[in-house]
């Protein structure tokens, strides 16, 4: 159990990451790089939250699976 508590909340933390890289791009606050096609997009705001929320519940998760 320990390995896949391990590995949820691998993935959890890579997915809160990426969400609030995306939904950064989407604001306009991440303009990296400057020819992105997400910067200041309503489209990633939203999927940027959806994805960071979703690892966030992850690591959650993960921390109250059993760690044996």
């Amino acid at each position: 159990m320990r390995i896949v508590r391990r590995v949820v909340m691998i993935v959890g933390a890579i997915l809160a990451f990426v969400g609030l890289f995306w939904l950064g791009q989407g604001m306009g606050i991440i303009r990296w790089p400057a020819s992105s096609f997400m910067i200041d997009q309503y489209l990633w705001v939203v999927t940027g939250s959806v994805v960071a929320a979703l690892g966030f519940l992850l690591v959650l998760i993960a921390r109250r699976l059993p760690g044996r």
